[in-house]
């Protein structure tokens, strides 16, 4: 039978923090397999958020726009903990790939095997780009396929690599990582050597950036996309670009260096595979990442903490 939710948690199998009246047969929860990624929150702000080191529904939605962002959140996380008891979730509400702009997509779909991450499509006359992987099925290439050739699937560093080979092989495309990482993905087709820019075709540079891995890179499409991997994010608790310093893998001093040589780059939509995106006019783009850089040169070597990121 139905029964209402009032007030705390512990009177509602949702486990929703909201204290309003809610069938709660019918209502949104996070299930106990989340692993704090931040890809719910991301898409539903306000609904979602974080309660004591995990994603907590903030309260049940309110209107067709609130149902479909928690929507959105459910087809993104990563171990499918944004759910309704015994309501399984319908083709029909799956928004991805979603449009973020003309010709830039965020793929959804995310996958365990890298860490959760978001991975973006991204339209081009020349050919598509597909920069890091959603999990991979047959019917999602399809989907992808249906917006256009993909020619090049961009490879940020080693964490998100699991699903690059079959994407690329399912579109004929050219798979490119750096040397640094070229362990996780040994079978690319395309390396990227070296600390210099590379280019990958007309619009699209490849700007080596280690310190979160040995073979982290930015690529950077038309002076207006930046790509960052796990380099830097935007933040919503600091409302800046940041670094996810408790887990910079390789070296903090290293990826502050590279922070250095940052100061020419041009864009605009800062597009990370952890922590929100942003776009700002490039010339507060840039300005922030200088910011950025000066924080990061006064800090020094840290254990890898995961509870220590603050999205």
């Amino acid at each position: 039978m139905f029964h209402a939710m009032i007030g705390t948690p512990e009177k509602c199998g949702c486990r929703c923090v909201a204290p309003r009246k809610e069938f709660c047969k019918m209502s949104w929860f996070v299930d106990d397999r989340c692993v704090n990624c931040d890809v719910s929150r991301q898409l539903a702000p306000g609904l979602i958020g974080e309660v004591d080191g995990r994603s907590e529904i903030l309260r049940q939605p309110r209107d067709e726009a609130e149902e479909r962002a928690l929507a959105a959140a459910a087809f993104a996380c990563q171990t499918r903990s944004v759910r309704r008891e015994n309501v399984p979730l319908k083709a029909e509400s799956d928004p991805f790939p979603m449009r973020l702009e003309e010709g830039l997509y965020l793929c959804g779909h995310n996958s365990s095997r890298t860490a959760g991450a978001n991975s973006y499509l991204l339209r081009r006359s020349g050919g598509n780009l597909l920069v890091d992987t959603p999990r991979f099925s047959e019917a999602l290439a399809t989907r992808y396929e249906e917006l256009g050739v993909v020619t090049d699937v961009l490879l940020t560093h080693r964490d998100h690599a699991a699903h690059g080979r079959r994407y690329a092989d399912r579109f004929g495309a050219r798979l490119w990582i750096h040397e640094g990482d070229l362990d996780a993905a040994p079978d690319a087709d395309q390396i990227i050597r070296g600390a210099e820019p590379a280019k990958i075709v007309d619009g699209v540079m490849a700007h080596p950036f280690p310190g979160h891995t040995e073979g982290s890179v930015l690529y950077i499409v038309d002076d207006r996309y930046c790509f960052s991997g796990d380099s830097v994010y935007w933040s919503r608790t600091t409302g800046d670009i940041e670094i996810a310093e408790s887990v910079t893998w390789y070296s903090v001093e290293v990826l502050a260096e590279s922070l250095a040589r940052s100061a020419d780059l041009v864009f605009e939509w800062l597009l990370p595979g952890h922590g929100d995106r942003r776009q700002l006019p490039a010339s507060e783009m840039a300005f922030r990442m200088r910011g950025l850089a000066a924080r990061v040169e006064a800090l020094r070597p840290q254990p890898i903490d995961f509870s220590g990121m603050r999205w």
